[in-house]
């Protein structure tokens, strides 16, 4: 019994040592469409490798010999929410690290600072990064609103919140723990002001910043059921290039709709082309793709 055992635990060890058979077309366009149905995520032709990787990577952890087995358990097996969660989470996550867009932030900042000092004194200034990650964009929004108050001694009237449709990845976010090499290119006083050494070669989010940023497990197909209304400010770079030109349309009205008169969107440079969302002003940048929402004579 106990040579069984053996036998079949090194044929197990095997078998994930083993590359996987190349997807076929109709395996790949059966992923491609259960992503697009269910995140809007749309994969290209050149993405198939990536979609094998990652596949291969999670069926060699729970055992599954075939992207037809794995396909199955994900879509309709007895524990597919659980391991779709934990897919996504292997397919979204992207690398990003602490004012990854120096030139986006600068404008933020600008926009904060130009505001009247009246309104900022009665009304905390909302931000809403969306596609936040592991929650180095929210965090940053924070630190920048942080300091933007001090800048004009005003008390630290103001809140962010980060949203994802990876429960992992907000998970991490949560903790404020990074890798030091997560604040690369940041400015030195920054970090000493807002960050704490930790277990390794970790840091931590100061308590000060960490209370501003609450997060939230949002999938952005469901935009028109999200909480967030009168939003000032709200950051969504390197998330609308997986989708279809068609969805970023809907995604960005969308977004508009959220934002208060006046308020702020951020968009990544090149993912809305061609098009100007009804209700907003382009603001005039080289560099940063951002909105104003227009005020009315009644708001």
């Amino acid at each position: 019994m106990a040579e069984t055992r053996n036998d079949q635990s090194a044929a197990e060890g095997i078998w994930s040592m083993r590359r996987l058979p190349e997807m076929d077309e109709a395996q790949f366009s059966q992923w491609q469409t259960l992503l697009e149905h269910r995140t809007g995520i749309t994969l290209n032709a050149g993405r198939k490798s990536f979609l094998e990787t990652n596949l291969g990577i999670r069926m060699r952890e729970i055992g599954c010999n075939s992207y037809q087995a794995y396909y199955e358990k994900v879509a309709s097996g007895p524990d597919a929410i659980v391991e779709w969660s934990t897919l996504v989470d292997r397919l979204t996550v992207q690398e990003t690290r602490f004012f990854r867009d120096p030139d986006a932030f600068r404008l933020v900042s600008d926009y904060v600072l130009t505001r009247p000092r009246e309104v900022l004194k009665k009304r905390p200034m909302e931000a809403w990064s969306v596609g936040s990650s592991t929650g180095e964009e929210p965090y940053t929004l924070a630190m920048l609103l942080n300091e933007c108050m001090s800048q004009l001694a005003l008390p630290p009237l103001y809140g962010v919140t980060g949203s994802d449709i990876s429960k992992p990845a907000i998970e991490k976010a949560q903790r404020g723990l990074f890798n030091a090499r997560k604040l690369m290119g940041m400015d030195e006083e920054m970090k000493t002001r807002y960050f704490r050494p930790a277990e390794r070669n970790s840091v931590e989010i100061v308590e000060s910043i960490r209370e501003r940023v609450c997060f939230t497990r949002l999938n952005v197909l469901d935009l028109k059921r999200a909480p967030m209304h009168g939003m000032n400010i709200i950051f969504c770079q390197n998330l609308l290039i997986y989708f279809r030109r068609w969805r970023r349309r809907e995604i960005v009205k969308r977004l508009a709709e959220r934002l208060a008169p006046g308020g702020l969107l951020v968009l990544g440079q090149g993912e809305v082309t061609d098009w100007h969302p009804p209700g907003l002003q382009r603001v005039p940048s080289e560099h940063v793709l951002a909105w104003i929402r227009r005020q009315t004579d009644e708001e």
